[in-house]
């Protein structure tokens, strides 16, 4: 299947998107890594309540972020309610019965979820782009989606919403939706696909939400690289910044696509970010890292580089008002 079609560009050859600068892991990597892994400790399920239903709005120059779990989030601002990568199925996989599997449910109801206005979408894998969750979301509330070159084609295949609900940005384009907030699609270091004929056929981004509250940066699923202070050129006052903490171990084989916390730290210095919050940990089991562990290296790499600004994690389902800049 043809998921996108357009010129050559520094990140698509035509046929396939890339990383410039550095290539994925090959099939003997990944056989090295299967034959040798180490996995650290994950309960088989951790038994928490729900948090508590976010609040309907959140106007004037307000930001709530929202952690739902993994790299779900709830970005409120504006009067606009903003869901990301968001998955409450039990399993990142096509399957019901193999593939990765929750460790916990969702740290808010489905139910409890205020009107659902613009759904980010940062990539197609199946931890962050969920069949049955959007499908959901786009039946109760008709929002606008907002994804990378090719992925609009998985939705109209699944019937997911029409066309005119979506909107396929490029890095750096951009699209105006509801309430004066601005919406830009930025460069990130990681790859896609969903099956094995698929590889890297649509594109993968973070987003920049850009409104009267200031700039707030969501990163998806990204290794580290200068993309970052790429970003930080271009959207130098930034109020908050989701980064990705976990899936990093073994660092040889996950380090070109998932950033370790002790990167994300880094990263967090370089985009000038006033506060940060941590996502991609503690729901499903992706790589080697134990349960605790990304949180204990966050918070390792926080005693060792002591940055001026805040970069915490919140709880499952936990939400927290964003200082302002």
């Amino acid at each position: 299947m043809k998921f996108y079609r357009g010129p050559a560009t520094d990140h698509f050859d035509g046929q396939h998107f890339y990383n410039s600068g550095t290539g994925l892991r090959g099939t003997g990597s990944v056989l090295r890594w299967l034959a040798n892994r180490k996995p650290g400790p994950w309960r088989k399920w951790i038994d928490e309540p729900a948090g508590a239903p976010p609040p309907e709005r959140v106007t004037g120059d307000g930001v709530r972020a929202t952690f739902v779990g993994h790299s779900t989030v709830l970005i409120q601002t504006a009067g606009i309610n903003i869901l990301c990568d968001p998955i409450w199925s039990m399993r990142a996989s096509p399957f019901s019965w193999i593939g990765p599997r929750r460790h916990r449910a969702p740290g808010v109801r489905f139910e409890d979820l205020p009107p659902i206005d613009v759904v980010l979408q940062s990539h197609d894998h199946y931890d962050h782009l969920d069949i049955p969750t959007v499908k959901r979301i786009a039946s109760q509330w008709h929002p606008k989606f907002v994804v990378p070159l090719g992925v609009s084609a998985r939705f109209v295949r699944k019937n997911v919403t029409s066309l005119e609900h979506i909107s396929e940005l490029d890095w750096w384009q951009s699209v105006d939706v509801q309430n004066n907030l601005k919406i830009t699609s930025v460069p990130a270091r990681h790859f896609s696909g969903r099956s094995l004929t698929d590889r890297n056929k649509t594109l993968w981004c973070g987003y920049m939400i850009e409104g009267p509250a200031g700039a707030i940066y969501f990163a998806g699923d990204s290794g580290y690289g200068s993309h970052f202070q790429e970003i930080q050129r271009r959207f130098p006052k930034m109020r908050l910044a989701f980064l990705p903490i976990g899936a990093y171990i073994p660092q040889w084989f996950m380090g070109p696509v998932h950033v370790s916390p002790a990167d994300a730290v880094r990263a967090h210095e370089e985009l000038g970010a006033a506060t940060s919050i941590a996502i991609h940990f503690g729901t499903f089991r992706l790589a080697d890292d134990g349960e605790d562990q990304p949180v204990i290296d966050l918070q390792r790499a926080l005693d060792a580089r002591k940055p001026l600004n805040p970069f915490f994690t919140l709880a499952s389902g936990e939400g927290r008002d964003i200082p302002q800049l």
